[in-house]
């Protein structure tokens, strides 16, 4: 199954992890991706501090947790490539994934970031 078909399909809770240049990590809850091509990846971000660490270390890492399976889910390491600012796709794709954000994120800048996804690995297992 491509990986976008899975994300398609598969329900469940992911988190982002990026650091500073300084090596300093954040972790954040964030829906699931949103599919260009098969190894690109995007996410819509809030100028908020997994954005800013993504300006000075364009790595990051995205667990996905599967509901209702017993340790079922992906792990991607992602570097970013570009990212676009406060564009009607990022709104049309906030209404379609996150309706509710639309409303809750109304006057903040919203980031389309998108990453080429350089690992995948399941959730348990196998190591980078």
């Amino acid at each position: 199954m491509k990986l976008g078909e899975y994300f398609e399909k598969t329900s469940g809770m992911g988190v982002l992890a990026t650091a500073d240049s300084g090596g300093k990590v954040d972790v954040a809850v964030y829906g699931k991706p949103y599919f260009g091509e098969e190894e690109t990846v995007a996410f819509i971000m809030a100028e908020r501090l997994s954005h800013h660490n993504l300006q000075s270390n364009g790595h990051a890492a995205y667990l996905f947790w599967e509901s209702g399976g017993e340790h079922q889910g992906k792990r991607l390491y992602l570097t970013m490539i570009k990212e676009e600012k406060d564009t009607e796709l990022v709104e049309k794709i906030m209404k379609e994934v996150y309706p509710e954000g639309s409303e809750r994120y109304r006057g903040i800048s919203k980031y389309l970031v998108y990453f080429h996804v350089d690992q995948v690995l399941p959730l348990l297992g196998e190591t980078v």
